[in-house]
């Protein structure tokens, strides 16, 4: 018998006819399909402290094939464009579903988990937020040194009160069901990290407020009551980022093919690559040529359908 796989579409609007698509996609990769269903998730007003949160669909098509590389370049032979407009093609081992393995999903938090970039909010306060929104986008197309960008945003928060990060703190906004989707992981007895190339000062209290199991950021540094403009220890880059979730996995016991991580731009690339699925959520190009599966609608809460929650 072949090995079992997932085949999980996200869409705001399917119709008969995208999914007999997405059923013939599957078959012309030489999986047999065993069923299929479609969920609707209605979307919300309040929670993750969103408005008017889209709802979208997503349907779970169940085979067997012993070629997963091949069903998934079937599915999604360019990584940046979309086989079937408006709709993500995504295929998983089925242990996935298996509720018996102990997961860890590590989640990047600027424009991932959150969906902000912090230090563009905290350079707000030092009126230079395009200048240095200008480099961030740089950074997360991967045309530039992370670390280099880093210290040159950083550079630009020298001399302002370090009562800015209170105020960033308490303007930052979860991503549309990312409360969701972390509670009902922990519900489930998995374990949820986030790691980020941002800072430890905002992170700390969302992580408390969220419950998560690890958390780790760089430090901005303050002297006297102000940021110099500087961050303290390692900078969280790529290569950090990466040992960070391999370290995480060792000390919670969870094996390294079940470890999935999320993220949004260059800077998560090594994650992508150390992780047993690797989730690319609303990227940039430089991390969608190389992540296992996408999401490209505004909602978190979808990824529990890649392991079946």
């Amino acid at each position: 018998m072949s090995p079992h796989r997932a085949v999980v579409a996200f869409a705001v609007s399917p119709d008969e006819e995208t999914t007999r698509a997405v059923l013939d996609l599957v078959e012309r990769a030489g999986a047999v399909v065993e069923s299929h269903n479609w969920v609707r998730v209605t979307g919300t007003a309040s929670d993750d402290q969103a408005a008017d949160v889209e709802g979208y669909n997503a349907l779970t098509v169940h085979v067997e094939t012993e070629d997963l590389p091949r069903l998934r370049r079937q599915l999604r032979p360019d990584p940046l464009q979309q086989v079937i407009p408006g709709m993500d093609l995504n295929a998983v081992d089925a242990r996935w579903m298996d509720h018996q393995r102990r997961k860890l999903v590590v989640l990047d938090v600027d424009s991932t988990l959150i969906r902000h970039e912090v230090i563009e909010l905290l350079a707000a306060h030092a009126g230079r937020e395009a200048e240095v929104a200008a480099v961030t986008d740089r950074a997360m197309r991967g045309e530039i040194d992370f670390e280099e960008s880093l210290r040159e945003r950083v550079a630009v928060l020298e001399g302002l009160p370090a009562t800015v990060v209170d105020d960033v703190v308490d303007a930052v906004r979860l991503s549309p069901g990312a409360q969701t989707l972390v509670r009902t992981l922990l519900r489930e007895g998995h374990a949820v990290a986030a790691v980020s190339g941002g800072f430890q000062q905002v992170l700390e209290p969302l992580a408390a407020s969220l419950d998560l199991t690890r958390a780790a950021a760089n430090t901005l540094e303050i002297v006297d009551g102000r940021l110099t403009g500087r961050v303290t220890g390692r900078v969280v880059d790529r290569a950090a980022k990466a040992e960070l979730a391999t370290g995480w996995a060792a000390e919670l016991g969870v094996a390294p093919q079940d470890v999935m991580v999320v993220g949004d731009g260059a800077n998560d690339i090594d994650l992508a690559r150390v992780a047993g699925l690797s989730v690319a959520y609303r990227a940039k190009p430089a991390l969608r040529e190389v992540a296992d599966t996408q999401l490209s609608i505004p909602n978190l809460d979808a990824l529990r359908f890649l392991m079946g929650l």
